[in-house]
């Protein structure tokens, strides 16, 4: 058995850093990823968004340099959890990363910026 996910999309939110209440660093945020849907001829362009939880140092990585447009390739595997909210059973799907590159060259906004901190 096999659960691995490639994914190259622009981030949606800037990440969320949080801690767990043992401390261990997590950042969720969303990547939308474009497909094309061929119609007669015509090719619309559908966006799907995907859930994506990082864990210890990657999520400090992604809480640091990830902002809202920025292109990069997520390499993880799906996770589902399900549970109850008002006596209704619901699932919700996550793509839990193990490696991330980010895709953008960067500018020199950026550079200055990453060499104060």
């Amino acid at each position: 058995m096999y659960n691995k996910v490639f994914l190259i999309g622009r981030v949606a939110k800037d990440p969320e850093l949080r801690l767990t209440p043992s401390g261990v660093p997590v950042t969720r945020f969303v990547v939308a990823v474009d497909r094309f849907k061929k119609k007669s001829n015509n090719e619309d362009k559908i966006t799907d968004f995907f859930r994506v939880v990082a864990w210890r140092r990657l999520a400090e990585i992604c809480n640091q340099y990830l902002k809202k447009g920025k292109l990069i390739e997520i390499e993880g595997r799906l996770q589902i959890d399900s549970y109850q909210k008002d006596g209704e059973s619901r699932s919700i799907t996550e793509v839990i990363m193990d490696n991330m590159q980010m895709l953008d060259k960067i500018n020199n906004d950026e550079k200055s910026e990453n060499e104060n901190q």
